[in-house]
């Protein structure tokens, strides 16, 4: 079902750090929700995972102790909030669905109505200091049940929920944007290895920026990214952790930068025209020129071999 979406819509990102105390991490969740309500926002993005420190460091079977269900404690209170300030609410779950069976979740609260949907995490990443396989199932892709890369249907309008890895999936963006879209929201946790130089610092930070603008750009649609901030050990004692950079930002159809964070605690607040999708989908039609007919060999791993 298409909803109607207004012509103005404030939104919000807040960015914050996060810690092994739950209680702790989620007070500044709430600061950052009440301080980007009080300048207006309507919609509200929180990062991912900021419920908790970023744990997924190293592996460690005692962490999953960390993870609720979707309507848990943090879920119920993130309900509250939503239902309290008359804002649609972005979160963030370690979710535990089932004995055994654990997501990386984003969950969506409708002013009254509760939660009204979920997306669940599709690209897992296995990398040094990321080791999410370890405790992620990736998302089911089910769009008869509203699974994968299904837009949620809100108050302000169709949400494209997509979370952190998934942002350097262009397949990822343009699908939400196909089944109608209103904008595209990225929860994310990144940040560097503390190791690395200043020259290759800037050029991930800035890789990362510059692919979800262009998501912006290739849909025609205005995208949400919120990240944390600060530095968070590796508790294992392996790994030397990470600094997360910060960077959450709101940019327009066109990918123009409407508000871009820093490095410290911050929440961005923007009046987003959502009329321009329309009108620059009109003055560059990406999604009327697409050669759908050509596109198979996209489902291919490798499109060189013949096997």
């Amino acid at each position: 079902m298409s909803m109607k979406v207004s012509s103005s819509l404030a939104v919000a990102v807040v960015q914050q750090p996060a810690w092994p105390d739950k209680a702790k991490s989620l007070s500044a969740s709430e600061e950052g929700i009440r301080n980007a309500v009080e300048q207006g926002a309507q919609l509200v993005l929180l990062q991912e995972l900021h419920a908790t420190h970023y744990f997924c460091q190293f592996e460690d079977p005692a962490l999953f102790d960390l993870a609720e269900p979707l309507d848990g404690p943090t879920g119920q209170r993130l309900a509250a909030l939503a239902k309290e300030l008359d804002i649609v609410l972005v979160g963030s779950l370690f979710e535990r669905r089932a004995p055994g069976l654990y997501h990386n979740t984003a969950v969506v609260y409708d002013r009254h109505k509760g939660r009204v949907g979920q997306y669940r995490k599709m690209h897992i990443p296995d990398d040094p200091g990321f080791y999410e396989k370890f405790y992620f199932t990736p998302g089911d892709h089910d769009s008869a049940r509203g699974e994968g890369f299904t837009p949620i249907d809100t108050s302000v309008g169709r949400l494209g929920v997509l979370v952190c890895w998934d942002q350097w999936y262009p397949e990822a963006a343009r699908l939400m944007a196909l089944a109608g879209a209103d904008l595209l929201l990225y929860p994310t946790a990144i940040g560097w290895d503390p190791n690395d130089e200043m020259a290759e610092k800037t050029r991930q930070k800035d890789a990362w920026t510059v692919i979800q603008r262009a998501h912006g750009v290739a849909n025609g649609l205005p995208v949400l990214v919120a990240n944390r901030v600060g530095f968070e050990a590796d508790h294992s004692g392996v790994g030397d952790g990470i600094q997360f950079w910060g960077g959450s930002f709101i940019c327009g159809p066109q990918g123009e930068l409407l508000a871009h964070a820093g490095e410290a605690s911050e929440q961005l607040v923007v009046q987003l025209d959502m009329t321009r999708s329309e009108n620059t989908r009109r003055i560059w039609p990406y999604l009327r020129d697409r050669r759908i007919d050509a596109y198979g060999d996209l489902t291919r791993r490798d499109r060189k071999s013949v096997v």
